[in-house]
């Protein structure tokens, strides 16, 4: 995510940098602000965590049942942790209990697991690239323990999760060969103003929902961007 661009711009002040999907690039300090970013850094935001109430109101949707929400989430990013913040809040907004799984390596998603049993009936995966990496064996684990899972990109449904609500990626790094196109005219980066996504997809694992004995509304499926068979 925007790990990347941050360690460019600690680099660099002066080559122009333009990134394609940040979660919070005001939060981490990329950009001054969203309209005039200033410096050499632009690009665009994923808006992860104000999409955080929407995943767990689908989610809920779908699990009507849902009352107690598990959270996992990499605690050595800031953006993760912005966003696990969204996710609580949003959670206790719709009565909803939560357990947050605080881990910082791959070696602590057993153990976390291992102190979730019992204490909850779905699980909301923080993306991040710890999670990324993890993302199959993460929802092999949630299916054993019987918990729908909600994340933000498809990638992760695709990988056994049960749904995804988030940007459409390939249109991020689309729009962001835009931006590319404006710093090679001669545009200062620090002038184009940061975007945010248009696109936003809805998919649903029915493989994963079927193993889970979940047996999602078809109004809920008419919705839905992409349904993995």
């Amino acid at each position: 995510m925007a790990g990347g661009a941050v360690a460019a711009k600690q680099i660099t002040s002066v080559i122009p940098i333009v990134f394609a999907v940040a979660s919070d690039p005001l939060g981490s300090g990329l950009v001054a602000s969203l309209a005039r970013p200033g410096g050499n850094v632009t690009g665009l935001s994923s808006q992860t965590a104000d999409l955080a109430g929407k995943r767990v109101e689908l989610l809920r949707e779908v699990v009507p049942s849902l009352r107690r929400l598990a959270i996992i989430a990499n605690v050595g990013n800031t953006a993760v942790v912005l966003e696990m913040r969204e996710v609580q809040a949003a959670a206790r907004t719709l009565g909803l209990e939560v357990a947050t799984l605080e881990i910082r390596r791959a070696e602590d998603i057993v153990p976390a697991f291992e102190t979730l049993k019992g204490r909850a009936e779905a699980l909301y995966v923080m993306t991040d690239p710890l999670m990324t990496v993890n993302r199959t064996r993460i929802n092999a684990m949630a299916l054993g323990a019987r918990l729908p899972t909600m994340h933000a990109f498809r990638e992760y449904v695709e990988s056994g999760g049960l749904m995804s609500y988030g940007p459409n990626l390939p249109d991020l790094y689309r729009r962001s060969a835009d931006h590319m196109d404006k710093v090679l005219r001669g545009t200062k980066p620090g002038d184009i103003p940061v975007e945010q996504p248009v696109r936003f997809d809805l998919v649903v694992n029915m493989i994963t929902a079927k193993a889970l004995g979940l047996t999602i509304p078809e109004t809920f499926l008419v919705r839905a961007d992409e349904v993995v068979e």
